[in-house]
Order: C-alpha cells, then sequence, then structure tokens
C-alpha cells in the first residue's frame, strides 16, 4: 500500500537495531489495489449546489470504483427515483451518472429537487452528497418610469438600481448607451448592492443613459434597466431658473455649494451589524457624501486587520477580508473625513462556520482479528452535530455487528470478521450547512505484495537526494526493510531515511551509493521483495563560460561555453538570445563549444546564454553583448571581480583537506584577497559560514575540518571595488565521527518538588556533536556526603531529573558529552540543590510600634535557617484593616501583603488609615512558597485630620441670609469635634473684605447665617476638626438677594426712602471703586466750573434758553465732545422721568449712540427724577436689567448722581 500523505520521517543510527518501520493504519490515503474485493467508493460526483441551465439537458455526475463493480441507484427529494420509468432520464452504462434530456422535450423546473446517488456492491453502500438540483433564473427588470433628476452642483446623490432576483445573483455595472463603462473615482462608485453613489455631482455628471445593467452569467444574459436622466444646474441656472418667483434677496450667492463635513450614504445609523461564515470572503462597504470628497479608512477597533488578508475595494469604500475565519470577529469601524469634519460607522462582524474537516473518516484495511477505529471530528460555529450511517442506513437502524462499538464521534472496531466489511459514512452538520465522508472497513487476509515494478533503475546527480520508492499493501500492515548488495544486512546508517511510504530517501547521494537496494515487506502471511538499482552521475558544468563583450558594429564576436559532465551522458547544448530562439540569420554560426556573430549591428545586443542539457540535469550561463559605434580604444571597465570557478578538494583527511579554484576575472582592478565560506549539508543545509581568508595571489588554501561534517566550500573574490559574487559550491567531503571535543554548557540543578535535583543543560548543536549518537552523561553526588558519583547516559536531551532527594541539599554536578565515538574531556562539577519545601516555622516575637496615623513600624526575630528548607527570599507581612475605632464595621477587608527582600527583620507599613483597627502577621518566604503565619498581632492608629467635608451646598438666598448645608467628611479619620466656617464679601473688583470665623458644633449639618449684607457675594471656607486638627477646607460663594421692591420705581418721599438712601450710602462709601469715580466725578466738574467761569468773565453767554428751545424733551443732555460743556435742564416745574434707554452693558462699554456721559448711565438705566433744586429723587436702588454673569458687583452703591449734585 502506498500512503499519499505528507510523510513522517525517520532517522536510523548507526549502533542501533535494524532499520524496521511499522506503517501507522492511517488509510487516509490507502490505495486498495484493484484486483482486489473492497467495498465501493465515490469517485466523482455533481456539487451539492447544482445550478443547471435550463436549456441544455441536465447532467448529474455519481462515478464509484469497487470490486465487485458497484451497481446505481438515486433517491429524489428522499424518495426512490425510478429512472426507467421516465423516458427523458438515461444513466450512463458502468457509472451512476444521470442524464436527462430537456432539450427535445420537458422543462428544467420539473426536475428541480434532491437526489443522491447510492453506489454498492457484496461489500456495501457508498453515498453521495444529496445534490440539489436548480434551473439558473435572469429575470427581466419591472417596468417603471423614471423622472429626470435636476439638483444643484455639489448636492450627493444615489442611483438606485435595484435588480431582479435570479439565480444565481447577477454581476451589477452601469454603463451608457454606447456600452461604455462609466468611469467611477472617489467621488462616484458602485456600492455592493448595485446602486450608483455620488458624494457630490459636478456638471459634467449631467447625462440622460444612466444605465444599470445585470449580467447572469450562468445563462450568458444581461438585463437592462430603463435609462436614468440626470441635470447638474449650476446657481446662476437655478437663479435664471426661479427668478420669476423669488425676490431679489432669495437668488443664491455667486458660490454655487458649501463645502460640509461627511454624512454616511451607506449604511444607516451609527452602527450595523454584519454576519459572515468561515472560509468566505468577508465585504464590509461605507459610502460617503460631503464636500470636498470625503476619504474612507478603516480600523479594527479590538485588533489589527489581517496583512496578508485584508484587500481595499471601490477606492477603500470597500474593506475585504479573505478566507475569513472566526479570530476576524470583532468591530470594524470606517472613518470619512473632510477638511471639514469626520464621521464613523462601527459594524459588529460575527463569523459563524458550516462544518469543517479535524479529522475526516479514512478507509480501513483490517486482516481478521485486528482492531482499529474510524474517527469523524469537525468544528463549526455551532458546533456540528455528529451522525454516523452504514451503507446508507442511520446506524441506530442499522444491521448489529458485535465487532463494533460507537463512541460520539469514533466508531471502534474490535477482532473484526469478513463480515465486518461495510461502508460508513459521517454526517457532520448545523444550520450553515453539513459535510458527508464515506470510509469503507474492508477486512482481508493478504500477504505482501510489491507495487513498484521490479528492477527500476534510479539515476542520480550527485550531492542530490536520491528516493528509492517501495509501493507495498499487506492485510495485516507489513513491516518494511531496506537492504543494500546481494549479501547486506540492513541498513543502519544515520544518512538514510526511511519514509513511511517505503520510499528509502539517500538526503546527499555519493559515488559510493551506487548500487542495489532491496525492499523486503513482510507480514504474517508471508514476505515480499524487490531490488532496485541507483546510479550516480556526475553533475553537468560549464567549466568556461561566455563573457561579457562590447564590439563595435561591423565587427565579429564569439561566445564560448565549455561543458563538462559525466561520460554515461549526453549533453546537448543550444544558445539562447534574449531568453528566446537565436536569430535565423547565416551571421549566427554554432561550433561545437562557441556561437559566432559575424557582421554585429544594433540589434544583435543582448543576453546570449548557453544551456547544457542532460537527461538529469542542465545548467546554463550567459554573458551580455553591448554593440557601440566604432570608437578608438574603449576605456577600461572597473568592476569588482567575477566569481571563483573550478573548485576542487584535494589530500582529503579526517581534519583538514586543501581547496584550490580558478580566480574570475579581476575586472581591471587586482585582486587582494579570496574568501571561503563553508556549508554542512548535514546539519545546517542552507547556511553559509565564514571559514578563512587568504591573499588575492593565493589559488589554494588548506582548511582545517570539524568531524562528522558533510562540507562544501565555495570561494569568493575581492578587490578595491568590492566583493565578487561566491562561487559555485565545491563537491561535499563528509569527514570521519570523533568523540566530542567539548562539554554542554550552562550546567544547573534545581529541584522543582521537595524530593526531586533537575539537572539542565544547553546541549551540543550537530556541528558540535562530532558523530553520530550523540548522547550525555549525567553524574550527582551530595556536597557534604561522602557518597560515590551516581551516574547516567541519557539521550540528546537538555534535562534529566533525579528523584527520591532529600530536601534542600548542595548536590555537584557533572554532564560529559559522549557520541558513539567515545567520550568528551571530562566535565568540571558545579553545585545546585534539591527541591525546596514550605518553611517550617513562623517568625516570632512579632512587635509593632506606630508612628503616627498613616504609619507602623514592625519588627520580628528571625527563623532558624534550617527550618526555611530552601533559599530565603524574604519575609512577608499580611496586613488588613479589620474594624474601624469609630464604626466598629465587622465588614471584611481584603488584606493587603508587603514583601521585604533577605534577612530583613523589620519594615515599614505606610499608606495605613487613621482611626482604625489593623491586624497583621509575619511569613517567610523562600523559593517554594510562604510557611506558616505568626499569630496574629493587633495595633491601632490614632485619630488623623479628617478629610473635607462630602459636600457643601448654600440655598435659600435671602436679602440678608444664606442657608448653609453640608455633608460630613467621608473619610473623618476620628471624632470630630466642630466645623470652622469663615467668610468674607468679595466687592466688584474682586477685593476680599474682613474674615469672619465661626464655629459650629460637629452634629451640625445645616446652618443660616443672618444680618448680611444685600446683593453682596460671599466667598465661604469651610473645614472639619477632630482632636489632631483642622481638616482640608472646601470653599464656596453665592450672592444673598436683590430687594426688588426698591429696584422696582422710586419711591413717594413719604416711603422712607431717605433713610434707605443714607443707610445704602454709608455701606457702599466703604468700596473703592466708588470713591475713585467719585474723585473723577469731581475732577471733571471742576474742570467745567473753571472752563464757564473763563468764557463768563469774556463776555461769553450760556446758551440755556437756547438748548431749552432746541430740544421738546427735558432730558438730560449728554456732554458735548466738541466743547466739553454739559447739556442744560429745564426750568419747568413738572420733572419728568428719564429715559431708560441709556443702559450700560455688562462689559462696562458705552454704545456710541448713547452719550458718553449720560447721567442715567450712571444709574445703569434706573428710572429717576429730580427736585427744584437739582438734587436727584429716588436711589441706585433700580431692578438690573440681567446680574453680571461673576456676580461680583454690587448693587447696594448709591446714585452717583446724588454725589455729584452734592458736590455741586
Amino acid at each position: 500500500m502506498q500512503l499519499k500523505i505528507m510523510p513522517k520521517k525517520k532517522r536510523l543510527s548507526a549502533g542501533r537495531a535494524p532499520l524496521m518501520l511499522f506503517l501507522c493504519q492511517m488509510i487516509s490515503a490507502l490505495e486498495v489495489p484493484l484486483d482486489l474485493v473492497q467495498p465501493p467508493t465515490i469517485t466523482q460526483q455533481s456539487p451539492k449546489d447544482y445550478i443547471i441551465d435550463p436549456r441544455e439537458n441536465i447532467v448529474i455526475q455519481c462515478e464509484a470504483k469497487g470490486k465487485p463493480s458497484p451497481s446505481f441507484s438515486w433517491t429524489r427529494n428522499g424518495t426512490h427515483f425510478d429512472i426507467d420509468k421516465d423516458p427523458l432520464v438515461t444513466m450512463k452504462p458502468g457509472s451512476g451518472t444521470l442524464t436527462i434530456n430537456i432539450m427535445s422535450e420537458g422543462k428544467a423546473e420539473t426536475y428541480e429537487g434532491v437526489y443522491q446517488c447510492t453506489a454498492r456492491n457484496e461489500r456495501g453502500a457508498a453515498i453521495s452528497n444529496n445534490i440539489v438540483i436548480r434551473p439558473s433564473r435572469s429575470p427581466l427588470w419591472t417596468k417603471e418610469k423614471l423622472e429626470p433628476i435636476i439638483l444643484r452642483n455639489g448636492q450627493s446623490l444615489v442611483l438606485p438600481c435595484r435588480p431582479p432576483i435570479g439565480l444565481p445573483p447577477p454581476i451589477i455595472f452601469w454603463m451608457d448607451n454606447s456600452f461604455q463603462r462609466l468611469p467611477q473615482s472617489e467621488r462616484v462608485s458602485q456600492g455592493l448592492n448595485g446602486d450608483l453613489y455620488f458624494s457630490n455631482v459636478l456638471p459634467e455628471d449631467t447625462r440622460e443613459d444612466y444605465i444599470c445593467y445585470a449580467r447572469f452569467n450562468h445563462t450568458q444574459t444581461i438585463q437592462q434597466k430603463q435609462p436614468i436622466s440626470v441635470k447638474v444646474i449650476s446657481v446662476d441656472e437655478l437663479n435664471d431658473t426661479i427668478a420669476a418667483n423669488l425676490s431679489d434677496t432669495e437668488f443664491y450667492g455667486a458660490k454655487s455649494h458649501r463645502p460640509r463635513p461627511p454624512t454616511f450614504l451607506t449604511p444607516d445609523g451609527n452602527t450595523s451589524r454584519k454576519e459572515e461564515l468561515r472560509g468566505n470572503v468577508l465585504s464590509l462597504e461605507c459610502i460617503a457624501e460631503g464636500l470636498p470628497t470625503p476619504i474612507i479608512y478603516w480600523i479594527k477597533e479590538d485588533g489589527t486587520l489581517p496583512i496578508n488578508r485584508t484587500f481595499y475595494r471601490n477606492f477603500k469604500k470597500t474593506l475585504q477580508i479573505v478566507q475569513v475565519t472566526e479570530a476576524d470577529s470583532g468591530n470594524y469601524q470606517c472613518i470619512a473625513k473632510n477638511a471639514l469634519g469626520a464621521i464613523h460607522h462601527t459594524i459588529s462582524v460575527t463569523v459563524k462556520a458550516a462544518p469543517y474537516w479535524i479529522i475526516a473518516p479514512q478507509n480501513l484495511v483490517l486482516s481478521p482479528e485486528e482492531d482499529g477505529t474510524l474517527i469523524c471530528r469537525a468544528n463549526g460555529n455551532p458546533k456540528p452535530r455528529i451522525s454516523w450511517l452504514s451503507n446508507g442506513v442511520p446506524i441506530e437502524i442499522a444491521p448489529d455487528d458485535p465487532s463494533r462499538k460507537i463512541d460520539g464521534d469514533t466508531i471502534i472496531f474490535s477482532k473484526v470478521q469478513e463480515r465486518s466489511s461495510a461502508v460508513y459514512q459521517c454526517n457532520a452538520s448545523n444550520e450553515y450547512g453539513y459535510l458527508l465522508a464515506n470510509a469503507f472497513v474492508n477486512v482481508l487476509a493478504e500477504p505482501p505484495r510489491i507495487l513498484t515494478s521490479a528492477n527500476t533503475l534510479y539515476q542520480v546527480i550527485a550531492n542530490r537526494p536520491a528516493l528509492l520508492d517501495c509501493a507495498f499493501f499487506g492485510s495485516p500492515l507489513p513491516t518494511i526493510e531496506w537492504f543494500k548488495g546481494a549479501k547486506g544486512s540492513a541498513l543502519r546508517e544515520d544518512i538514510y531515511v526511511l519514509h513511511e511510504n517505503g520510499t528509502l530517501e539517500i538526503p546527499v547521494a555519493q559515488k559510493d551509493s551506487t548500487g542495489t537496494y532491496t525492499c523486503v515487506a513482510r507480514n504474517k502471511l508471508g514476505m515480499a521483495k524487490n531490488d532496485v538499482h541507483l546510479e550516480i552521475k556526475d553533475p553537468t558544468r560549464i567549466i568556461k563560460q561566455p563573457e561579457y563583450a562590447v564590439v563595435q558594429r561591423g565587427s565579429t564576436v564569439s561566445f564560448e561555453c565549455k561543458v563538462k559532465h559525466d561520460h554515461t551522458l549526453i549533453p546537448t547544448v543550444m544558445w539562447l538570445k534574449d531568453h528566446g530562439e537565436l536569430p535565423n540569420d547565416g551571421r549566427f554560426t554554432v561550433d561545437k563549444d562557441r556561437l559566432v556573430v559575424a557582421d554585429v549591428n544594433d540589434d544583435d545586443g543582448g543576453t546570449y546564454t548557453c544551456v547544457a542539457n542532460t537527461t538529469l540535469d542542465n545548467v546554463s550561463a550567459s554573458a551580455v553583448l553591448s554593440v557601440v559605434a566604432p570608437t578608438p580604444t574603449p576605456a577600461p571597465i572597473y568592476d569588482v571581480p567575477n566569481p571563483p570557478f573550478d573548485l576542487e578538494l584535494t589530500d582529503q583527511l579526517d581534519r583538514s583537506v586543501q581547496l584550490s579554484w580558478t580566480p574570475g576575472d579581476d575586472n581591471n582592478s587586482p585582486i587582494t584577497k579570496f574568501i571561503i565560506e563553508y556549508e554542512d549539508a548535514m546539519h545546517e543545509p542552507g547556511l553559509w559560514h565564514h571559514q578563512t581568508e587568504v591573499p588575492g595571489t593565493q589559488t589554494t588554501a588548506q582548511l582545517k575540518l570539524s568531524p562528522y561534517v558533510n562540507y562544501s566550500f565555495r570561494v569568493m573574490a575581492e578587490n578595491n571595488l568590492g566583493r565578487s559574487l561566491p562561487s559555485e559550491a565545491s563537491e561535499q567531503y563528509l569527514t570521519k565521527a570523533a568523540e566530542p571535543d567539548k562539554n554542554p554548557t550552562a550546567v544547573e540543578g534545581l529541584g522543582s518538588e521537595p524530593d526531586n535535583l533537575v539537572i539542565t543543560w544547553k546541549p551540543l548543536n550537530g556541528f558540535e556533536s562530532n558523530g553520530p549518537g550523540l548522547q550525555y552523561k549525567v553524574s550527582w553526588r551530595q556536597k557534604d556526603g561522602d557518597d560515590e558519583w551516581t551516574s547516567v547516559v541519557v539521550a540528546n536531551v537538555s534535562k534529566y531529573i533525579v528523584s527520591g532527594t532529600p530536601t534542600f541539599v548542595p548536590y555537584l554536578i557533572k554532564v560529559q558529552a559522549l557520541n558513539d565515538a567515545g567520550f568528551a574531556p571530562e566535565p568540571a562539577a558545579v553545585m545546585g540543590h534539591s527541591g525546596e519545601d514550605l518553611p517550617m516555622v513562623a517568625p516570632g516575637n512579632v512587635r509593632v510600634n506606630v508612628v503616627n496615623s498613616t504609619l507602623a513600624e514592625v519588627h520580628w526575630d528571625p527563623v532558624p535557617l534550617k527550618s526555611i528548607r530552601g533559599h530565603l527570599q524574604g519575609y512577608r507581612i499580611y496586613y488588613w484593616k479589620a474594624q474601624s475605632s469609630l464604626t466598629r464595621n465587622r465588614r471584611h477587608i481584603e488584606k493587603k501583603i508587603l514583601t521585604f527582600q533577605g534577612s530583613k527583620t523589620h519594615g515599614m507599613l505606610p499608606g495605613l488609615e487613621p482611626f482604625s483597627h489593623y491586624t497583621l502577621n509575619v511569613r517567610v518566604v523562600n523559593g517554594k512558597g510562604e510557611g506558616p503565619a505568626s499569630p496574629d498581632k493587633v495595633f491601632n492608629t490614632p485619630e488623623g485630620v479628617p478629610s473635607a467635608p462630602s459636600s457643601l451646598k448654600i440655598v435659600n438666598p435671602t436679602l440678608d441670609s444664606l442657608t448653609l448645608e453640608w455633608e460630613p467628611p467621608s473619610h473623618p479619620n476620628g471624632i470630630l469635634t466642630e466645623y470652622t466656617l469663615k467668610y468674607q464679601p468679595i466687592n466688584s473688583t474682586h477685593e476680599l473684605g474682613p474674615l469672619v470665623d465661626l464655629k459650629i458644633p460637629a452634629n451640625k449639618t445645616r446652618w443660616i447665617l443672618k444680618n448680611l449684607n444685600f446683593s453682596t457675594r460671599y466667598k465661604f471656607y469651610f473645614y472639619a476638626q477632630t482632636a489632631a486638627g483642622s481638616g482640608i477646607q472646601i470653599t464656596e460663594e453665592a450672592i444673598t438677594t436683590v430687594d426688588e421692591g426698591k429696584l422696582a420705581g422710586i419711591l413717594p418721599p413719604d416711603v422712607g426712602a431717605g433713610k434707605a438712601m443714607a443707610s445704602r450710602q454709608v455701606d457702599i462709601a466703604t468700596q473703592g471703586w466708588f470713591i475713585g469715580l467719585m474723585c473723577a466725578v469731581a475732577l471733571l466738574i471742576l474742570i467745567l466750573l473753571i472752563v464757564c467761569f473763563i468764557r463768563r468773565n469774556k463776555g461769553g453767554k450760556y446758551p440755556v434758553k437756547e438748548k431749552e428751545d432746541a430740544h421738546a424733551d427735558p432730558e438730560i443732555q449728554p456732554m458735548k465732545e466738541d466743547d466739553g460743556t454739559f447739556g442744560e435742564y429745564s426750568d419747568a416745574e413738572d420733572h419728568k422721568p428719564l429715559k431708560k434707554g441709556s443702559r450700560t452693558p455688562s462689559d462696562r462699554t458705552v454704545k456710541k449712540e448713547d452719550s458718553d456721559d449720560s447721567l442715567v448711565d450712571y444709574g445703569e438705566g434706573v428710572n429717576g427724577q429730580f427736585n427744584e433744586d437739582g438734587s436727584f429723587i429716588g436711589q441706585y436702588s433700580g431692578k438690573k436689567e440681567k446680574e453680571p454673569a461673576e456676580g461680583n458687583e454690587s448693587s447696594e452703591a448709591p446714585s452717583p448722581v446724588n454725589a455729584m449734585n452734592s458736590f455741586v
């Protein structure tokens, strides 16, 4: 039998048992010879989902093999399909393939359904998949009237396609009337649903023939949607169109469209979901509109996109991940971005999976009384259900077989008999699909037979692998042995590799590998053997290669190509020009080793290649011909050297060899040195190492070698311009084995358990082994005892475990290398320790010194060293807050841990909570873990200062009071004794007034402050206190309310306005801003009086009457900007109210159209009147239109008009 699975390799080492291989009963590709009885095997069937062309005959395939030849039957929709009763259905002779003739008569729809084929012979029955037959459909588009689309330049647009539903779905594309594809870009693109999306339209998008086409590939038909007309108009065109209906102010501006940030055309909303099946292509799409055209970016929120499976389509609007797996589930985010902003959409992807094979059941060939198993293991999402059938019948109702036992996804066979032969079907299914596999059990008793032809001749080029086939079959499964020569013993050399299918591999065939090889197959029923022959041939080499040439037009050039080959092989040499045949031109002549080109012209330039072929190998070499115009003398070409060639090994000794070579052309720069490298084809094939360097005048080198290395060498030349390419590799040279020169390094001894010693080391590599059979002699003994060395020899591993050792005892350890040739030098001993165990004793005399409310110092006595039973790591303190000294809350608190390294016997516990009850214990720690805990030690931390009150709110403001409410501190850190409240007023210039200090009992959470100034901002400082001191303060600001009754208007004289005004004048007179304002007003009035006095002395007249005549309304007039005089007042007795319109803005600036120095402005918009003496009636008590945002201005200031009048 021949195993077609990727074979596992087994190496044969010298000094071991004869080379023998028991092939596993992996019948995954077992081929039973067709002349032997065997159950049916389905070899060909139609696909599960079979879409047919309704215009052609239906052919449903079902082919099978078996001995005897199987008969075939069909079911349709679960019932027997009698093909003899349907004249349109015929079955192919010797086959199960059906042909349904619908071209002459009948309809494809009549034969829609689910078909299943059964192939049966005396050994069992195999069944096909359920084949679903459906005719393809390519329906027409429904008729619809499409209105022309008119839109403005820059708007977004979606042209719907909505193709008819076909089977299979059609391929969508957009074209015009001339069948030319419409150009697409980042701005215009087709979505996955077939719609055409415009992020923004341009005038050039105007056309009347946007046509969506649907191509149904199965029937090779194309359906067309009605053309869509789109017209994009500019703003000027739109204004002309709507001019008759809109006013001048409603025209669109000169700018035809406004930039806008992106929004998504598809998908809708901020999030969406997508489900895909494992193995399919995951396609995610985001198309956005905006101006300028948005750019799309993609990220995976909880991971990175798979590099080799991620592709971007449709100008990055579509993200595709091929061969999607469950690991690709997650949230994907598309981001649309332009210069005005960005928007994102999250797509939640879930990857489900139809069933897929983990282990598919494989054919099983057993001999009578043998055991075997059929395994059917599948995975999917959701997990598939496994069911078994026997010969196409559910195994629950199939005939009973005492040798068969079903265990979930496995059928176990014990002591099978010939009647146990059958075909078993495994069905793995979930909601997304199913898998069906046939696997037969064939019970045969067959002696071995060799299937490879006898006396096959294998010819192999030296230094290449040789593969000698030995395909075999037998039941029970034969064992395989290989022999070389007529009387040779079973192959024992380590250079041979035996594959599970019986093939013998010689990784590096040498001349001495030539000979006759015998393959022997044995089982309990007999033996078979077969001879094959191996010949090793010398490789073909080009020893004189064509060289680069530069020639003048009209001259003659020749290329030389000398070939060296095995004398039994006949080479053919051919010449190529630019990798094609030579021109059919008489100027080209080919001699034995030479190509000559006469009368060279420009077309002859190029690459000329000499190719030497034999039946086993081929080699080639090339040279470039450059044709130039005739010149006097060409300038010399300077370049790195050409590679050396013709490498040869001589004087081959165990530890040295001589290498010689021929230098390549130095290209007009002398060679300064040669670099020699080697490859170890046995241990590190393909990896080249530096060997040595020799001067450029030397063409031989004596090389030092290591034992048991399969050497190849190559040489590179170097000149002042650089290093050449490597030469071709030399022939291989395998040095003889020798004992190791060194021992492994990094030897350590550490126990993993209390009663063992784990000895580890860094093994030698293949190059250092010096021979086959590399092993290690591991020796150990107790350091402080009189024991003899205990030794054991282990394979080429890096660890050995000594069991039954006492706990934590020092050991001396040695690891010595050896191979089939002998031992390495005696190694030096290193010290290790057997395994640690947990410490036995707890630290004693634990003392706690409380330093302050958050810090404590712990002291303890060290434990005896012997009780540690391991490497001392340190001491570990567990401490926890058992309960609060204040609340006595017994709720469990998580323990905290502090570790102090080494042998320290004291440590500090920081971060403790004040006024708390703590418990601690101390443990010693070694490499194994912790020892027992010391008795719990209890201590208390003293009171500390409290945290800030949890909150402070100021509620219920009145004219002269504020109510404060607060929450106690979240961490009182002791017993609260009282609260301290400090507060001070803030004037309009943010200056702080005198500070008031108030003590409040600790049991209060509310306090009312009385006798405060109205409409005044106060700043509060509030904190709690314990016996340890004051806590963190919390601050707040608030404002008392305004006296709205007095701000609403001017009170009559008998209401007591004078008293109120006097009271408030006293309050505001202490304010700095008011003093400064009064000084400025006084200075201004003084200047005006001086000016008036001067003008009167000069005969000037103060034009009061003229002013009165000029103004009908006797309001206060603004100061004149040109002469600095005040406006005048009316002498009338009827005092009219002042105008309300001159309110000072909140930013303290005066509007230009108002008076620059209006008296009304000083009152901030209050209504007022003047007495006969010119004094101002009323107070600065008018209600503000809007309070300042910060609330820092006082509303208690007296009217500056009164102050000014008093000053005058």
